[in-house]
């Protein structure tokens, strides 16, 4: 089977007007349309057909809303579900994890002695402006848009558990280029 220029040409040009119309007509045989349909991971059937069909048809739900009714979804099934939100951002990833407590130490927290601490950029010399936003760049490891919203929406946290020692080098560096920063 062989095609003219004129109707090769005539369907490249209406695929490219609308790249869902299948490309060839009834005419073509089956084997040629699966050569050349593309290949979907989202619609492929070998991954749906071993799964639960119930779980399948909330799939198929799920992949036919819109942006806005996802994210009613999500924040819905985090009620429901008492999911905590997760803090986005390069600082919350760099704090050092705590250690899990264990019972017999619940029982003394009042003696014991705070050690992981919470830094917040309260206010800054508007002079010292472009200082703070590459200080903030090099320390949270943001981008320079990022890091100039984040000095610009002050009061705003930093860093949280940081230890005290930590916490006292980034205040005294922060007050040398005119920020300040409290340590909670």
């Amino acid at each position: 089977m062989s095609l003219t220029y004129t109707s090769t040409a005539r369907c490249c040009s209406s695929a490219l007007r609308n790249p869902w119309r299948p490309l060839f007509s009834a005419s073509t045989s089956a084997s040629q349309q699966r050569q050349r349909a593309p290949t979907r991971q989202w619609e492929s059937t070998a991954a749906s057909s071993a799964s639960n069909p119930k779980i399948t048809g909330i799939v198929d739900q799920i992949s036919h809303l819109t942006l806005l009714e996802t994210a009613d979804l999500v924040s819905n099934l985090k009620t429901r579900l008492n999911i905590p939100d997760m803090p986005m951002g390069g600082f919350a990833a760099a704090a050092p994890a705590a250690p899990a407590p264990v019972e017999e130490e619940e029982a003394a927290p009042a003696a014991q002695e705070k050690t992981l601490f919470t830094l917040t950029l309260k206010s800054f010399d508007a002079t010292a402006k472009p200082k703070i936003i590459k200080e903030i760049k090099s320390m949270l490891g943001l981008s320079l848009v990022d890091s100039k919203k984040f000095v610009e929406s002050a009061p705003k946290q930093m860093k949280e558990g940081v230890s005290k020692d930590e916490g006292e080098k980034i205040m005294e560096t922060m007050k040398g280029l005119g920020g300040i920063v409290v340590m909670d």
